[in-house]
């Protein structure tokens, strides 16, 4: 086999998310070799700032799962879901997770066997209101506006929850998560059906092995798909300014609310760094 063929297999077999963000920063290195750095330098420092919630959701998904707890978790959010969503779009609302620090939080949720709905409203309404933002925007805005914004939280929250508990009634989204293995053998067999919880996981070496898979698992699931997420935000900070989206949005026509949502989605903006941008729109 020649060398040429090596390499084809070698990329055959190496997972896409890696190759992906390895294809983009060789590309940028070879078009843009400034820009390139700057990725790269802001999406290392992300990963830095939220390396403390990305150690912290992996250790818990893996200790749900070597302790059987996520059999129980599962069991507790079976029931009925009105209540579990509504509890799950107000703590959203109100907990301090920025649009980043919330993706491993929700991988772990999932990984531990709480239904979609719920972590969906958690999920959606968690980035856009805590109560760090609360204190920065009530001088700015109002305190009026910003209460109307918290109860948007709350409201888009629950709103995505309960469509998603309409659609996962239809048999959609019936597996969230992409079908893992354990990866640690026989010497796992036998935990995934147990409903005996064993905080002291540690002392038995089949639970010790599905921690240390576990942890594995998810934490290299979890960091390459934010890394290059935070290589494509690096691009969008670059190239969409948020001055040109305030610059394109004035106005008072119909026009100006789709446009926000299509201009906005793409758009890398913050929390904080939209309250700025949100009261030079109210200017205009």
């Amino acid at each position: 086999m020649t060398d040429t063929s090596l390499a084809m297999v070698a990329v055959r077999r190496m997972d896409r998310v890696v190759l992906a963000t390895l294809v983009l920063f060789a590309l940028l290195l070879l078009a843009v070799p400034g820009q390139a750095y700057d990725s790269l330098v802001f999406t290392l420092d992300s990963l830095v700032f939220i390396a403390p919630f990305l150690l912290a959701s992996v250790l818990v998904a893996a200790s749900v799962k070597a302790t059987g707890l996520d059999a129980q978790i599962a069991v507790v959010f079976s029931g009925r879901q009105a209540p579990v969503i509504f509890a799950a779009a107000l703590f959203g609302a109100l907990s301090p997770f920025c649009s980043c620090g919330v993706v491993p939080i929700i991988a772990a949720l999932l990984a531990s066997g709480v239904p979609l709905a719920p972590v969906m409203a958690f999920w959606i309404a968690s980035p856009l209101m805590d109560p760090e933002m609360f204190v920065l925007m009530a001088p700015v805005m109002g305190l009026e506006f910003t209460l109307a914004k918290t109860l948007s939280a709350f409201s888009i929250g629950l709103a995505a929850g309960f469509a998603t508990h309409g659609l996962t009634g239809r048999g959609v989204f019936a597996d969230p998560l992409k079908t893992r293995r354990d990866g640690c053998g026989d010497r796992c067999a036998g935990l995934q059906d147990s409903s005996q919880v064993l905080w002291r996981f540690w002392r038995e070496d089949q639970r010790r092995a599905l921690f240390a898979a576990e942890a594995r698992m998810t934490g290299w699931f979890l960091f390459k798909w934010l890394t290059l997420a935070f290589l494509l935000e690096s691009l969008m900070v670059a190239y969409v300014p948020g001055e040109a989206i305030a610059s394109h949005l004035g106005g008072d026509s119909l026009w100006a609310i789709p446009l926000a949502v299509i201009v906005g989605v793409p758009a890398y903006l913050n929390g904080y760094a939209a309250i700025p941008t949100v009261s030079a729109l109210v200017d205009l």
